[in-house]
């Protein structure tokens, strides 16, 4: 059966993510598909959850922004992870008026309501605009201790923080929530343009094609090629994470002595 190797372009800010994978022609008497397993099935989500919260923290938040986690005190402890979950829109509304009166750019956030494993103690973990001191956001939450950090990124931008923050099984229907104003990644794909032979050669030794990687995504540096082989219909499956290269510095000219 003939296929085409398709590119699927995902440009999240400063970074870029490749999804290359086959596309077979319609073939007559189609196989039956293997019904995955409920854990295979569990693990799939698991990192398609992952990947759709890296690439939407990487679009929107830069190092100026900041991730800020929130808990209760005795006194203001919630009956329950819904309970919570509207304390935490009422302290988001909250923090949108203040910015709207202090002439700050519209609140963007990503934010996610946990219970702890050991503790069984309900927060929250947001990650969010910057631009408002860490002590004002503690008075405006008002309902406990909270903790702040600057957003701080490597060469997979945000991949970190997106992991930790859904690490563990929803408490609620939705693994997280987000504001409405966030940008979702410009999408792009293209069929043809690498033969079998070369994804195979990517899939086999990834990062030693570093620098003709780099030239076919031009403006970027490769931070990693993750390889996948489906054994069922013999293709070959990767993931290359990239970075954009910093602008080249201007040379400062001696002045005339």
């Amino acid at each position: 059966m003939r296929c085409l190797y398709r590119e699927k372009k995902h440009y999240c800010g400063d970074y870029l993510e490749v999804d290359v994978f086959p596309v077979f022609e319609y073939q007559r008497g189609r196989s039956k598909k293997r019904k995955p397993t409920s854990e295979t099935m569990k693990k799939l989500n698991q990192r398609n959850a992952e990947r759709k919260l890296i690439r939407l923290l990487n679009t929107n938040f830069t190092k100026e922004d900041i991730r800020f986690d929130l808990t209760y005190d005795s006194e203001h402890c919630p009956a329950s992870p819904e309970d919570a979950q509207r304390e935490m829109q009422n302290f988001l509304r909250r923090v949108k008026r203040y910015r709207k009166r202090n002439g700050l750019p519209e609140l963007k956030y990503v934010a996610v309501t946990e219970v702890g494993s050991k503790s069984g103690r309900i927060h929250h973990h947001i990650v969010m605009s910057g631009g408002v001191s860490i002590n004002e956001l503690a008075e405006i939450w008002g309902r406990g201790y909270t903790t702040a950090k600057p957003l701080q990124f490597d060469e997979q931008g945000l991949a970190g923080i997106a992991k930790y923050l859904i690490k563990d099984e929803p408490v609620l229907s939705k693994r997280w929530s987000a504001s409405r104003n966030l940008e979702k990644p410009t999408v792009s794909e293209r069929d043809g343009r690498l033969p079998q032979y070369k994804v195979k050669e990517w899939h086999n030794s990834g990062y030693d094609n570093k620098a003709e990687i780099e030239k076919l995504y031009e403006g970027y540096n490769l931070s990693e090629v993750k390889p996948y082989y489906n054994e069922i219909n013999g293709g070959y499956y990767l993931t290359v994470l990239m970075y954009k290269k910093p602008a080249p510095k201007r040379s400062r000219k001696r002045g005339k002595e």
